[in-house]
């Protein structure tokens, strides 16, 4: 009991934390691993790819997303493309809490010439 209580309480402290600080999170994932990204609310997705890494924000070209509750609804990311529940978005794209979101970035971008 004393662990269950503790348990619930931390995760309504963390919840009400992210709400108050305005704080969403977004998911990356790869064959190995998935890890969550912690950004401000209204974070466009070149800022957010650039909380992976500044080369992302810098070479981005865009974001492959699809919504956590698509892809749990649909049970793949091959699901969700079909269910055409898995978007390509640019820019201007604002990162909504539990995206699950692939960077297409171009991996030059921002390297100047060597000067001689």
């Amino acid at each position: 009991m004393y662990y269950n209580y503790w348990g619930v309480a931390l995760d309504k402290i963390i919840v009400q934390g992210y709400k108050a600080l305005q704080l969403e999170y977004f998911f990356t994932s790869g064959p190995d691993e998935v890890k969550a990204w912690t950004i401000q609310k209204g974070t466009k997705a070149p800022q957010a790819a650039g909380h992976i890494h500044t080369d992302f924000e810098k070479g981005f070209i865009m974001a492959e997303v699809m919504k956590f509750s698509d892809f749990k609804e649909e049970g793949s990311e091959a699901a969700c493309k079909a269910a055409g529940k898995y978007r390509q978005q640019g820019r201007n794209y604002v990162v909504e809490d539990g995206d699950i979101i692939f960077f297409k970035f171009n991996a030059g971008a921002g390297l100047q010439a060597k000067k001689k």
